[in-house]
């Protein structure tokens, strides 16, 4: 199939009605606190760790003084383990007052004194995945009204300790109510995730209607084996979750863990490509008060966080899967532009790729490249020359395209870089 037909298919796919509240017109880009700080409560033993208020205020202040927010990561969100353990005498959900003495009304307020925004968690379900209270059906309105009374921009909707027919029921119920408060609350639903993230008892359709971004699969971990696992789940599932991501809609793989423990550089540029193809909302899960200075430059990098903020919303797919380790993603850009990502499952050595843009479907013409984490511009290449590119043991090359018969003078800007 040729490029420009593949854009417009993809882009009809993807098509879907979406939640009508105006939000995450691009996928959200933020810090959430689960993967590296989970259910650490024991604040006597290790302040610097507990899930308190103060971590989250650390993590507001990095993110507005240390160059995220200009860059789109807006989003502080708290996980599972804030509330107390029974609601208060009204019914409704309360910070744990221990670890949140100010509530969470200031810390919001904290927070958007940054230019940031809150988002915080609950379960549709009896207890939150720790055993902390959930939203059950009869709560829904209470809870919603009390995140909009807090000052809450987001919240994530877990599905532990419930099932089918009330996560049926519960998780449009909860859409309704957010939108009746009359507050733009970001809307993310594990509730794909719970049932297997396949039709027929995923309806996707439906999911674009209530939510803003939906886990599909199970969570990350940190290590290469299970970012392998939800790249290739993803991937093997491409036809039927594809088309149900775009503009207010997106589908999660859930968070980067650049900057912990389990990934190499190499790997963390693998994670940070296949995501912003993938079109996949962007939550660091790290510490951003200690993070080093390559997974820090992973995370900034402009190229990477423009392909995956594309205001054309298609999310990519994998083209090739090569039989010696390589795969190929393409993602249709705006502007007649695309993005394509070289990935080796190798462990081995360094791989020599031979293709042609032509034989990755291109139409016929010259096109002007951009090396994403080399931040090189390459040779400019037609659609009809072989070319190598050198791909690291579970690395990844990540190029961004442009047709050199858009810019009639032969030269564009990009990134802040004049391709030639």
């Amino acid at each position: 199939m040729h490029q420009a037909a593949a854009v417009f298919l993809l882009a009809f796919s993807a098509a879907t009605q979406a939640l009508d509240n105006g939000l995450m017109r691009t996928p959200p880009m933020g810090w959430l606190a689960w993967e590296r700080f989970r259910c650490d409560i024991d604040c006597d033993n290790d302040p610097q760790n507990c899930i308190n208020e103060v971590l989250f205020r650390d993590m507001a202040d990095r993110l507005a003084e240390d160059g995220w927010r200009e860059l789109g990561y807006v989003y502080v969100n708290i996980d599972d383990c804030w509330s107390s353990k029974t609601r208060d005498a009204k019914g409704r959900l309360q910070p744990d007052p221990k670890r949140f003495p100010g509530g969470i009304a200031k810390l919001a307020r904290y927070v958007h004194d940054r230019g940031l925004k809150l988002g915080i968690y609950g379960d549709m379900g009896t207890y939150t995945c720790a055993g902390y209270p959930g939203t059950t059906l009869d709560t829904i309105e209470t809870d919603a009204q009390t995140f909009a009374e807090w000052g809450i921009d987001m919240l994530k909707l877990d599905g532990c300790f419930s099932n089918s027919s009330v996560q049926e029921q519960g998780y449009p119920l909860m859409s309704k109510a957010l939108n009746a408060t009359d507050r733009p609350i970001g809307y993310s639903c594990s509730w794909p995730c719970y049932q297997g993230g396949l039709p027929p008892k995923v309806n996707y359709t439906i999911l674009g209607e209530i939510c803003n971004l939906w886990r599909n699969y199970g969570d990350i971990e940190d290590s290469w084996d299970s970012v392998l696992s939800i790249v290739d789940w993803f991937t093997d599932h491409q036809d039927i979750i594809q088309p149900a991501a775009g503009p207010g809609h997106w589908n999660d793989p859930d968070m980067l863990i650049i900057g912990d423990y389990g990934l190499s550089m190499d790997q963390s540029r693998s994670q940070m490509a296949l995501w912003a193809i993938m079109a996949a909302p962007l939550f660091m899960s790290s510490d951003l008060r200690t993070i080093n200075s390559g997974a820090r430059a992973i995370l900034q990098n402009k190229a990477a966080i423009a392909i995956n903020q594309d205001p054309l919303g298609i999310q990519g797919r994998r083209l090739i899967k090569e039989k010696s380790g390589i795969d190929v993603f393409w993602r249709p850009l705006s502007n007649q532009a695309s993005a394509l990502v070289f990935f080796s499952r190798r462990t081995d050595m360094p791989y020599r790729y031979h293709t042609s843009l032509k034989a990755l479907n291109y139409t016929k013409g010259t096109y002007m490249v951009y090396d994403v984490f080399s931040q090189k511009v390459q040779p400019m290449l037609k659609d009809t020359t072989d070319f190598v590119v050198s791909i690291n043991p579970t690395g990844v090359v990540m190029w961004y395209v442009f047709p050199a018969a858009v810019s009639k003078t032969g030269t564009a800007t990009v990134f802040g870089i004049a391709l030639k």
